[in-house]
């Protein structure tokens, strides 16, 4: 597919599944709705700067459940692999948001379509996260059911999850090359509001037939979004999460907040410690990843100030130099 021209400025906006599905809450269709709208009201700020928007997601707490679904209906009907699960919750939050943000487009008299994009995303089979598999998904279990869990599962890596039971770890590799960026690009810049990459997109690999097929692995969404948005050129990459600024010593009395960071001195701060990899890491890392690739600006805060942090009032920037 030809790349059109594009008419403005483009953006993409990356925020986590905890968005939608919030701590503490069932998770019911209900209460995830409301949230997409939240959402996808605070999103309209970006049109009305004149942005084209992609937008990507997590979808953690939705794949968890899924999976959860899987252990308890597992003799009624078949169970399904982490990445079918992964591009079903890449439809269901695809619909809600597509549906909201329509919505919300009409309100604001946008004259916009909104398409969501079940996206591929390519990594390598000799990645060494294939061999040390550190996310953690689904469903936490006892220890005295370890051993009929390893037994069903034998080739599940398990480990114990911060006290609270005992989870399935599975390999997080590094996006290597996303499938639909083309027609991505394509359907932006033709004005398009893009839903794509949810949950990180779904990892594929080639089998020694160069066949493309699935694999049991989740993709960091951050990481997949700053490839994405190196593809698309986009002139600012939003980093949606649960802290209004980044800041040097977190929580500690010394803690310092940060308005710009460049690309050299956010490498020295990953490289000092600030950024661990539960938290921060993957954010500033998909950061410099974005900007090493040729991007403009990447701004990162949460949902509540991201007009603010458009209008230069808050947030952080990373940049080049």
């Amino acid at each position: 597919m030809p790349s059109k021209v594009r008419d403005g400025s483009v953006a993409v906006v990356a925020f986590g599944g905890n968005v939608i599905l919030k701590s503490g809450e069932a998770g019911t269709i209900q209460e995830q709705q409301a949230n997409a709208r939240e959402m996808c009201y605070r999103l309209i700020a970006l049109l009305q700067r004149g942005y084209e928007l992609v937008v990507t997601h997590g979808n953690g707490p939705q794949v968890g459940n899924l999976l959860m679904q899987n252990e308890l209906a597992q003799e009624l009907v078949p169970t399904f692999p982490l990445d079918v699960l992964v591009a079903q919750t890449e439809g269901s939050l695809g619909y809600l948001l597509q549906q909201e943000l329509l919505n919300e487009l009409r309100r604001h008299d946008v004259r916009k379509s909104v398409v969501t994009l079940i996206t591929q995303v390519l990594v390598d089979r000799a990645d060494p996260a294939f061999q040390h598999p550190t996310k953690p998904v689904g469903p936490f279990y006892p220890p005295a059911a370890l051993a009929a869990l390893r037994a069903r599962f034998p080739d599940w890596q398990v480990i114990e999850d911060s006290g609270r039971g005992y989870r399935r770890i599975v390999p997080s590799p590094m996006p290597k090359r996303i499938l639909q960026s083309r027609m991505i690009r394509s359907l932006t810049y033709s004005g398009n509001v893009v839903l794509a990459l949810g949950g990180g997109g779904v990892p594929i690999t080639m089998d020694t037939d160069g066949q493309y097929v699935g694999v049991e692995a989740v993709i960091d969404k951050d990481l997949s979004s700053a490839l994405l948005a190196a593809d698309v050129k986009a002139d600012l990459f939003v980093i949606l999460t649960g802290i209004e600024k980044v800041c040097l010593h977190y929580g500690k009395p010394e803690q310092r907040v940060l308005d710009e960071v460049t690309y050299a001195e956010a490498e020295r701060y990953m490289q000092e410690g600030h950024f661990p990899p539960g938290s921060m890491g993957p954010k500033m890392a998909a950061a410099m990843l974005y900007l090493k690739s040729g991007g403009r600006c990447v701004l990162i805060t949460n949902p509540e100030n991201l007009e603010r942090a458009l209008d230069g009032a808050t947030g952080t920037r990373v940049v080049w130099k």
